[in-house]
């Protein structure tokens, strides 16, 4: 764990260059401040928890390191950007490997898919479940492909602030079925049962129902072809530790324990920040990593947007909770992979729990991460790290997570146990878990969801918060609940959109 006073990194930055206050260390504020000292901005980016990382922070616990949020990378040179704004190489100072298969998808009758990004081999899998689909798999790539060069790269680092520019691209957004559900539009092309999930379930990696969320985000599956599904050696850990130093050889400062109580503004302009401890620190800009729904209801004193007044901050709709169970065993599991999807025998009825009916349900899909495959140094000589983490609905349940987290963890454990982790109860040596209350405490996440707002095409680009507020002049929103949304790829693309909104501090000055 990093103490203050290894993440207060100072260097060169002018004394009299602007400043900017970054609220937030996860990897959107970082994307942002590394972006904005390039610019020639004096940076401090101010995190309430203990180490730098948001969601995106270490466990370390009886010699087992945990990621205790994002442990898939992809659109890795979104990452190798920042580096070479700053005129170094990313390989230089972090290593990412790529993974092979992408993911294991194991169904609840035990057969299981091999998802990576080789056409051939991905063609191969879909007839050895159902041949006549092999051509509908190509329409649906083909489909992804387009949504992916036309929203993500040439739209995810565009900023959305006036109307306009969503009417602009809404022909387009129709044409590729922005407007009908992922899901309804994987069964346009894919037929078998299996496979319609196999090719839908992609929006829960960012919050998203595959049955409500637009189906712009059936770009997800060309983007991964297209760039890989890589691992951070050393865990996503890595990446944040790597950024704060190059933050710190750009001259800012990364601060911990700085729990930011209020945005003080004079007029329509950010004056600061108030800390919770009192302490006020003075900026020419603020940009918030924080929760933005949090951000807009509770750190402005001033009502920012009319659109996200409180009352329609609090009827949004949100992304669902996540229950995150980290272990560590003292038995290798050479047969499992690195990423394991273990889908439980209901689909579209158990995401109708999670999303509609907010309960807790008996059964559960799981995503298990075995980063110890291809990094032996998460763990102790002969151990294994896992994380297990599995979609449950978030605070609007009612769920009573201080009674419930044990046995859910207990029916985990046992569902486990029955398929890929036999034995697993007698070699557990180190547990801990992260429960949608958890999330609320840690991340001031507004209902503990996970990912912030749901993404549906009512919640997207023009429609979700902006990443620059339109009635005051220097507040901007960076992270997972503004444009274009969570994932790591499109948080650091949320820090793109800075560039089209902030001049160069000379300019600005």
């Amino acid at each position: 764990m990093l103490t203050r006073s290894e993440t207060d990194r100072s260097g060169v930055a002018r004394a009299d260059a602007p400043h900017a206050i970054i609220i937030g260390t996860g990897f959107g504020g970082l994307a942002s401040a590394v972006r904005l000292a390039v610019k020639g901005y004096r940076v401090t980016m101010l995190e309430r928890l203990e180490q730098p990382g948001g969601r995106a922070r270490v466990f370390k616990q009886d010699g087992f390191s945990f990621d205790a949020g994002p442990t898939i990378i992809t659109a890795p040179h979104l990452f190798e950007e920042l580096w070479e704004l700053a005129g170094e190489r990313m390989s230089d100072h972090v290593d990412l490997v790529p993974v092979d298969p992408f993911y294991t998808i194991r169904f609840d009758d035990g057969d299981e898919f091999r998802y990576n990004g080789d056409p051939d081999a991905m063609r191969a899998e879909v007839a050895r479940i159902s041949p006549e689909d092999v051509e509908g798999y190509e329409r649906l790539m083909e489909r992804s492909k387009a949504l992916c060069h036309e929203v993500f790269e040439a739209l995810g680092h565009v900023s959305f602030a006036k109307a306009m520019s969503m009417l602009k691209y809404t022909p387009d957004i129709l044409k590729y079925g922005g407007h009908r559900s992922v899901f309804d539009n994987v069964k346009k092309f894919i037929k078998h049962p299996k496979l319609q999930i196999v090719f839908s379930f992609h929006p829960l990696l960012i919050g998203g129902n595959p049955f409500a969320a637009s189906g712009v985000y059936l770009l997800i599956p060309h983007l991964e072809r297209l760039w890989g599904v890589h691992y951070s050696m050393g865990g996503t850990g890595s990446l944040v530790n790597g950024l704060c130093d190059l933050i710190g050889r750009l001259g800012g400062t990364v601060r911990v324990n700085a729990d930011v109580d209020e945005i003080i503004l004079k007029g329509d302009r950010a004056t600061g920040v108030r800390l919770a401890d009192g302490e006020i620190i003075n900026a020419d800009l603020v940009v918030s990593n924080a929760d933005a729904a949090a951000t807009l209801r509770d750190l402005l004193p001033a009502k920012p947007a009319r659109r996200w007044s409180p009352k329609a901050i609090d009827n949004a709709t949100y992304s669902m909770g996540l229950f995150v169970w980290y272990f560590g065993t003292k038995k290798r599991y050479p047969d499992v992979g690195h990423h394991t999807i273990i889908l439980g025998p209901r689909y579209r009825e158990l995401l109708n729990d999670i999303f509609y009916k907010k309960k807790l349900a008996p059964d559960f899909s799981l995503y298990l991460h075995r980063p110890t495959i291809a990094d032996p140094r998460m763990a102790p000589d002969g151990c294994e790290a896992f994380y297990v983490l599995s979609p449950v609905p978030h605070l609007q349940s009612g769920v009573d997570w201080q009674t419930q987290a044990e046995p859910y963890r207990q029916a985990i454990e046992d569902r486990l146990n029955e398929t890929l982790l036999p034995g697993i109860k007698d070699e557990i040596v180190t547990s801990r878990l992260l429960t949608p209350k958890d999330f609320e405490t840690d991340y001031k996440s507004l209902q503990g969801s996970a990912f912030s707002l749901e993404p549906i095409l009512s919640q997207s680009a023009w429609f979700r918060p902006h990443n620059g507020l339109n009635s005051l002049q220097n507040v901007y929103l960076v992270g997972a609940g503004t444009h274009p949304g969570a994932g790591v790829p499109a948080v650091l693309s949320s820090a793109r959109v800075l560039d089209e909104l902030i001049p160069d501090a000379h300019v600005s000055a």
